[in-house]
């Protein structure tokens, strides 16, 4: 299946995460986040993060871009195509319906792109990943980084895939679309 879009997680799924990640300094990806993204080369990619860190004070707005525009370049020095990254640093005792698992970036990025929702898989590690992309009839893909292995036994509805990693997943849709 040809997706019209892969969205992303970003704490645990593309990176390890240790907490809040205030700085550039504290943000890598895995070892396998790139090689994986690339065997996916044909799809275009948006990240959706909730970032919370924001909103309760911990995180500054202009760091968290730093790591974003850090993001963006190595997406682009690997040729892949990222459309956007949404964030949402709303404080979950205050949350909107952006913040993951609300449905408003992904509807955001559906406006914006012109997607048929439906046809999207959403990859991630948090529950909260995995029920907004059910929510809105996407197929989800269960990545047992991050929050993963816990994530599991929480969802009522199983995801689509659940996958070691990153580039179990990437290589498991890219031999789908062959």
């Amino acid at each position: 299946m040809k997706y019209e879009m892969i969205f992303l997680d970003r704490d645990g799924t593309l990176n390890p995460d240790p907490g809040y990640i205030a700085a550039l300094a504290d943000f890598r990806f895995y070892p396998f986040t790139l090689p994986a993204l690339e065997k996916l080369k044909e799809f275009s990619f948006c990240i959706v993060t909730n970032q919370s860190g924001v909103g309760r004070g911990i995180i500054d707005p202009d760091r968290l871009e730093d790591i974003h525009r850090y993001i963006r370049s190595q997406f682009e020095q690997h040729g892949l195509d990222l459309k956007q990254i949404y964030v949402c640093t709303d404080h979950p005792d205050r949350a909107t319906p952006r913040r993951k698992p609300g449905t408003g970036m992904f509807l955001e990025a559906a406006r914006e792109f012109g997607l048929d929702l439906r046809n999207c898989i959403m990859i991630g590690d948090a529950v909260s990943d995995i029920l907004a992309g059910q929510s809105l009839g996407m197929d989800t893909m269960l990545v047992q980084t991050g929050l993963g292995k816990e994530t599991l036994p929480q969802l009522v509805q199983p995801p689509t895939f659940v996958v070691k990693n990153l580039l179990e997943g990437a290589s498991l849709l890219a031999s789908r679309t062959d």
